[in-house]
């Protein structure tokens, strides 16, 4: 039997290990449980993701006090509009118009942070 496993296209073992974990949450009436896991996985993506800017930031903050007042605000508030949009996304989740304004949302946030610092490191 482990033989049969182990010859097994890869994609197919896969498939068959998730449908067995599907099969063994609908008999043993876990649904409850695996909704409680994905709110968690939601909150832990979001304080990862969190942590992550905190981390770039702390690497940068130097080079950002250098800036003038106003590329500062730009920078800064593209960075906390897209952790809030992110957050919302997460908690509310997002769907048709509320899922395409928030794709708008962030590639707003990243070209305006990404022209502030394109501006701010211009020499000439």
């Amino acid at each position: 039997m482990r033989r049969f496993f182990a010859d097994m296209n890869p994609t197919l073992r896969g498939f068959l290990i998730i449908a067995a974990i599907v099969f063994a949450i609908i008999v043993l009436n876990q649904q409850t449980a695996l909704l409680s896991l994905v709110y968690l996985t939601r909150i832990v993506f979001f304080l990862a993701v969190a942590f992550f800017v905190y981390l770039m930031w702390r690497e940068r903050r130097g080079e950002i006090s250098t800036w003038p007042g106003r590329a500062q605000a730009a920078f800064y508030g593209g960075a906390i509009l897209a952790l809030v949009s992110i957050g919302v996304f997460i908690v509310q989740g997002a769907s048709g118009r509320s899922a395409f304004a928030f794709f708008v949302i962030l590639g707003i946030c990243g070209f305006s942070m990404f022209r502030v610092w394109r501006d701010q490191h211009r020499y000439g």
